[in-house]
């Protein structure tokens, strides 16, 4: 059994073409290469869509929590190829299935995404994934995925 590996936002950096303010991962913690894995997001009040969405009353867009698990399904696919540092790849969505969200997420949580291969064929990746705040489900999804 390996090791879990931790990644920092530099190195995620290198691993996915995003970039702020659509980076929405901020740390990745890889269990198993290329299958499993949690990522990180901070959330802040400094963040661009909290100022529409909703004045008063600040909510995290849950299309945007679909896509930090996307992004960490990504990340933890890239990490499993070897000399990932000197290649590009763009992660593409083909489909979400079974998407629910269950509580808001607010300014000052800590968005945990866990995802996890459950099939893959060639570079198109299929996840099962979850969103958690101090250890709850806030949404989850199952999601295919395109490598390229």
């Amino acid at each position: 059994m390996s090791e879990t590996k931790i990644y920092q936002v530099e190195e995620i950096m290198e691993m996915l073409p995003h970039r702020y303010p659509f980076l929405l991962v901020d740390r990745l913690e890889v269990e198993v290469p290329g299958v499993k894995g949690v990522g990180t997001k901070n959330v802040t009040m400094n963040e661009e869509f909290f100022q529409g969405h909703f004045p008063g009353n600040p909510v995290m867009p849950g299309v945007l929590q679909i896509e930090a698990m996307a992004q960490t399904a990504g990340a933890v696919v890239v990490a499993n190829i070897e000399d990932y540092k000197n290649k590009k790849f763009g992660v593409f969505f083909m489909s979400i299935d079974g998407v629910k969200f269950r509580k808001p997420v607010k300014p000052g949580d800590q968005l945990k995404m866990h995802v996890e291969k459950i099939k893959d064929r060639g570079k198109i990746f299929v996840f099962r994934g979850e969103c958690m705040v101090d250890g709850k489900v806030v949404s989850e999804a199952e999601f295919t995925a395109m490598l390229a």
